[in-house]
């Protein structure tokens, strides 16, 4: 963000939380969201999806830990984080930050993550990407 605000760089691909006060402020002019739907955050603002049919790009984090750890502590630990994302003023936040929670069960997040990598294997193919 600082090379974008000082003109170093023309164009960046930012999440919400990083660029939405500059953008709310005037200092940047978003040009379009990455999602399926516009952000609830933007919502005149449109979607690359909008001109470009099929396209999605979503930032997104989860929490992982060790392979083998026991399952009820994964359930346990994923029903906190669900709850504490289900919270109204959870919800505030993310909204003011435009963000938006996604609460899920810990093998939804493991499809999620799969369905990523997936993703992201056809479009190195494709491209013939190399590292």
């Amino acid at each position: 963000m600082a090379a974008l605000l000082g003109g170093e760089v023309q164009v960046v691909f930012p999440t919400p939380p990083s660029s939405i006060e500059f953008i709310r402020t005037g200092k940047l002019r978003g040009l379009a969201t990455t999602g399926a739907t516009r952000a609830e955050a933007l919502p005149d603002m449109p979607t690359v999806a909008e001109f470009v049919p099929g396209y999605e790009v979503n930032a997104w984090y989860g929490i992982g830990g060790p392979r083998g750890t026991p399952a009820e502590v994964v359930d346990r630990i994923g029903g906190e984080i669900n709850a504490g994302l289900a919270d109204p003023r959870m919800k505030t936040r993310f909204a003011e930050l435009g963000g938006v929670p996604m609460p899920m069960p810990p093998a939804e997040l493991v499809k999620l993550i799969a369905d990523e990598i997936d993703k992201w294997a056809k479009v190195i193919r494709k491209g013939n990407i190399k590292p």
